[in-house]
């Protein structure tokens, strides 16, 4: 029992190995959260500027009213309001809607959020 404990404690084989693995493990999930921390901003940018264009759509619409011999109808308009957060002196490349990227959050041990809008 003895010489195989011993052979065993001395035993070194695959240790390198296995620490070189880690260790590219360990920089691979950190560039990854990096990498999907870039897509989540490109994603909220993207689908702002569809947000964007929807909520820029002009859905004002009118009919005149119709008179014939024996029937009328009367005509009608509406006007579309403007939004919350609509602007016309968005900034290009940036989210708009009244979206902003923030820091770290205040509940994860950072400082304040400050704003950061990312460019494309």
């Amino acid at each position: 029992m003895k010489l195989m404990s011993k052979k065993l404690w001395n035993d070194d084989a695959g240790f390198v190995v296995s620490v070189e693995l880690v260790l590219i493990s360990t920089i691979a999930v950190i560039g990854l959260l990096a990498g999907l921390t870039s897509v989540r901003d490109g994603v909220v940018c993207e689908l702002s500027d569809v947000a964007g264009s929807v909520q820029d759509m002009n859905q004002s619409y009118a009919f005149n009213g119709v008179v014939g011999h024996s029937a009328a109808t009367a005509g009608s308009s509406f006007t579309d309001q403007s939004d919350f957060c609509d602007s016309a002196d968005d900034e290009a490349g940036a989210a708009d809607n009244c979206i902003t990227f923030a820091g770290t959050p205040a509940d994860e041990g950072g400082a304040a959020p400050t704003p950061v809008n990312p460019t494309p």
